[in-house]
């Protein structure tokens, strides 16, 4: 299921930033974000359709200021696109869905898989386990 909504359904639901981020490849500031040093147990979903997107199993401490995952939840739930902007070749990761911007891939992450999708917190949103517990630096 494809979803597409008009740029005034979006703005109508989303937040100004999580607009700019998931709707023009805005970037929000590294360490802002509510979910770069969240820790709880749970789904992180695409802010605009509800995809579920990666797994709290799979979030590390990049030290970069965003969430970063090493795999998605299902490989088909993202898309990744060239991006040549800002004078650098990049890897941009958008919801398969939506067509959200996300933010970008790259390959200095963990193992298993060695890679880093580095999110912005404004593309996301979080459902907790049923069995989660709670944050240990709450």
């Amino acid at each position: 299921m494809n979803m597409k909504k008009t740029d005034q359904e979006y703005k109508a639901v989303l937040s100004d930033m999580e607009y700019r981020v998931t709707r023009e490849a805005a970037t929000e500031r590294p360490f802002s974000g509510k979910y770069w040093d969240h820790w709880d147990q749970g789904k992180y979903k695409c802010i605009c359709c509800g995809t579920p997107l990666f797994l709290s199993q799979t979030k590390f401490d990049a030290g970069c200021g965003w969430p970063s995952y090493n795999a998605p939840e299902e490989e088909n739930a993202i898309k990744e696109i060239r991006d040549s902007s800002h004078g650098m070749v990049r890897t941009e990761v958008r919801c398969a869905n939506c067509d959200a911007h996300l933010g970008h891939v790259f390959d200095d992450g963990p193992k298993p898989t060695g890679l880093r999708y580095c999110i912005n917190s404004a593309s996301l949103s979080f459902e907790p386990s049923d069995n989660a517990q709670p944050n240990p630096k709450d």
